[in-house]
């Protein structure tokens, strides 16, 4: 996460600090080059040591690759992603190098499962989606979610989208996932806690101004 604690930050070769792959803390990174192919190109193997809890991860320079724990650098899964959501992001962010279409359609599940989260009634994604609209969902996240949509189920049907396409597209769309988890459900849990700090009195006042019982 980022250095205020709620967005996942991806790992990436050289960073300073990101979301450790081990911990799942955002963390500053002390990097050591293991070794080397030829003198001038510096291409080689890297490894990053979390320094919040001292385990490495392993990089490949030539393709800025990380081959240990995980190939994938897609995002981590936001902090305040549900668990029945955070199985299937996982496995998506396993799959991701090695078939982008099954991770997009295993992040189109996960889109599924946080519309039944958010108080829809899950069978049809873009119905859930004009519903929260309705609410008053914002635009950008009403987008977030259709890209989500339409990518993860025309990934699933030959014609749709090429693999070339979703290829270009999977690892955005763990971003996108994590942009929704943070606006409907991290942000408003936050909002909530500072607004029940408040003092008795306060919240009293407030609930008496707008005609609450």
């Amino acid at each position: 996460m980022d250095g205020d604690g709620m967005k996942p930050v991806a790992p990436a070769l050289g960073k300073e600090a990101f979301t450790c792959p081990r911990c799942q803390a955002y963390s500053h990174m002390k990097w050591v080059q293991l070794a080397r192919v030829g003198q001038t190109t510096g291409v080689g193997i890297h490894m990053a040591v979390c320094t919040h809890c001292n385990a490495p991860s392993i990089w490949n320079a030539s393709d800025q690759r990380m081959l240990m724990p995980s190939t994938s650098t897609a995002p981590v899964a936001h902090s305040e992603m549900p668990a029945e959501i955070r199985t299937d992001y996982e496995e998506a962010r396993a799959i991701v190098a090695l078939s982008p279409r099954g991770a997009a359609a295993l992040l189109r599940l996960c889109l599924q499962k946080l519309c039944v989260v958010l108080g829809e009634k899950g069978g049809n994604i873009n119905d859930d989606v004009g519903s929260l609209v309705l609410k008053g969902l914002p635009l950008q996240i009403q987008q977030a979610l259709d890209v989500l949509r339409v990518v993860g189920n025309n990934a699933v049907h030959p014609g749709k989208l090429s693999t070339e396409d979703v290829a270009s597209v999977a690892e955005a769309l763990f971003g996108l996932l994590n942009m929704i988890v943070e606006n409907r459900i991290a942000e408003p849990k936050r909002l909530q806690a500072m607004f029940d700090a408040l003092p008795q009195g306060a919240r009293d006042a407030i609930a008496k101004r707008n005609g609450q019982t």
